[in-house]
């Protein structure tokens, strides 16, 4: 494993608390580092765990640069690390105590000095690592192993990670869809949360056909553990299906589709006269066969144009497979069940993975939902009621329901300012950051991001963060794919990850964790039969 003994790499020889450490490296080549590298500086009672932000070329003697030794082989050998040599500039982000407790194990906090001149800076090792990112585990699960060290694995502190809203950003092709299933894996593992996934292109449940070499959630962990609902009507008929009224579905849902359906100004007017007119049954009644638009356009005081037009935009409802006149059934009582008790909801739209219908159903669902997990919120204050597990929704397209216009329209927006204070967070997964409202990015707890080459998305991502131009640095340095950027409650400090494989390793953990959960079930039903041979 490279790294693993922490060769030394060079000497501190200037810096700033501020603008970080510089090195010169001795008896190391250049190319052998990288943005993004961790590095340890050995100071005088302390080690700085640190980050290589930048690499940089330097000479002693200018003349040298007006006359390179081009052709001699054997000159610039002469002149290398004498006239001619490079800096690593490292940015230290947490001290490791070499006075530790009673048992001799370094402590870990934050930055508040600085080593001195010439102190030693050598390759982080893996027992660097296990010190500052603990090691995995139930309640820590690795997304991957830090650049050009493919031994070490850097766990995500979930606890943490569930007590805020999270993100996961990267342009299309980074791998999103298979950092959200490795993060959700974690999750299900580890039975810290329940999941409400809407799995807009049906990849989460069952895994995708064209890519048997990636698991669903659902082939992992069994039909115990993951639930599936359908909105198509063309499914196979497998899991249950997921019907919605008319009568319930309120203004605002329609409202989060003003870009989609191009309504008007007027909207809120009309359907405010709508429901007052007709309370739940304002839609039912808007898109009646035999509605008189003139008449009813009068009685309410609605403009006719106005109101004959949203009908024509909302008349689209009707041909919904899943949309009926009226449901007495609740459609959220089952899925409702399903995660009280601590299991985990897939909704799948397949054939009906339309923008629209996506936004409709994952804000009516999500809304009826949250209301539910906040009246229980009451009821547990005043003990009427045990406490639910906490709730991760995990949302796509997540810039379409949390845009500025959107965030004070949608449920999800309220779920991310609340912070979890109700128990349910959001884990939002998009390829456009920079189109998520600015408040709601300031929530997000951790992101995690793949490449991304426009500047307002990248903008938007390191906002609120520390050092903007050194995550910036290493924001640029990932590759296109099964890289990214992990910065915030979740992780100690940034680091860039090379993204774990999702596939055997994954099925052969949860066969450990039912092979321990079966020895702890013999164990409790005949304590001497754990430590028996077998036949």
């Amino acid at each position: 494993m490279p790294g693993a003994n922490g060769r030394h790499l060079g000497v501190v020889i200037d810096g700033s608390f501020t603008a970080g450490l510089t090195a010169r490296l001795t008896g190391s080549k250049l190319e052998d580092l990288q943005v993004g590298s961790f590095v340890v500086v050995e100071g005088g009672e302390n080690r700085y765990f640190s980050l290589v932000t930048d690499l940089q070329l330097r000479a002693s003697d200018p003349g040298i640069l007006s006359d390179p030794p081009i052709g001699s082989r054997f000159v610039r050998a002469a002149v290398e690390d004498i006239q001619s040599y490079s800096v690593a500039v490292v940015r230290p982000s947490l001290m490791l105590e070499d006075a530790g407790d009673l048992l001799g194990e370094p402590g870990v906090r934050a930055v508040r000095t600085i080593p001195p001149h010439f102190s030693s800076l050598r390759q982080a090792a893996g027992e660097d690592f296990d010190v500052v990112f603990g090691s995995e585990s139930d309640e820590r699960f690795a997304l991957g192993s830090p650049v050009a060290m493919d031994g070490v694995m850097i766990p995500v502190d979930l606890p943490k990670l569930v007590e805020r809203s999270n993100g996961i950003f990267g342009q299309t092709g980074t791998g999103k869809s298979v950092l959200a299933r490795l993060i959700l894996f974690g999750l299900i593992r580890s039975k810290l949360a329940s999941t409400l996934i809407f799995d807009m292109h049906d990849e989460y449940a069952e895994g995708d056909p064209k890519k048997p070499e990636i698991p669903g959630l659902r082939t992992l962990f069994g039909s115990q553990d993951v639930k599936v609902f359908d909105l198509d009507d063309r499914a196979d008929g497998n899991h249950p299906r997921i019907q919605i009224g008319l009568n319930q579905i309120e203004p605002a849902d329609i409202a989060l589709l003003s870009d989609e359906l191009d309504l008007t100004d007027t909207f809120d007017a009309t359907s405010f006269a709508l429901t007052r007119r007709f309370g739940r049954e304002w839609l039912a009644a808007l898109l009646d066969d035999e509605l008189d638009a003139p008449a009813l356009a009068e009685e309410i005081g609605a403009h006719q144009g106005a109101l004959e037009a949203l009908i024509r935009k909302l008349r689209y409802l009707t041909a919904r497979p899943y949309i009926v006149h009226s449901s007495k059934t609740d459609p959220v009582r089952s899925i409702l069940e399903h995660l009280i008790a601590g299991r985990h909801v897939v909704v799948q739209f397949g054939r009906l993975s339309q923008l629209r219908d996506y936004m409709l159903v994952a804000n009516i669902l999500t809304r009826r939902i949250h209301d539910r997990y906040t009246n229980r919120a009451g009821m547990v204050a005043n003990g009427a009621s045990d406490e639910p597990p906490s709730l991760v929704v995990v949302l796509e397209e997540a810039h379409k329901f949390l845009n500025p216009r959107a965030a004070r329209q949608s449920v999800f927006g309220t779920i991310a300012r609340e912070m979890r204070k109700f128990g349910v967070s959001l884990l939002v997964v998009d390829q456009r950051p920079s189109g998520v409202d600015d408040e709601i990015l300031s929530q997000l707890g951790t992101r995690i991001t793949g490449l991304l080459t426009d500047s307002a998305d990248i903008d938007a991502v390191l906002s609120g963060t520390g050092d903007r131009s050194a995550l910036r640095a290493m924001l640029s340095s990932l590759e296109p794919s099964r890289q990214c950027m992990v910065v915030g409650h979740a992780m100690p400090m940034p680091i860039i990850l090379s993204t774990r494989e999702y596939g055997h390793e994954l099925k052969q953990l949860v066969r450990e964790r039912e092979d321990i959960a079966a020895r702890s079930g013999a164990f409790l039903s005949n304590p001497q039969s754990i430590f028996e041979e077998p036949e």
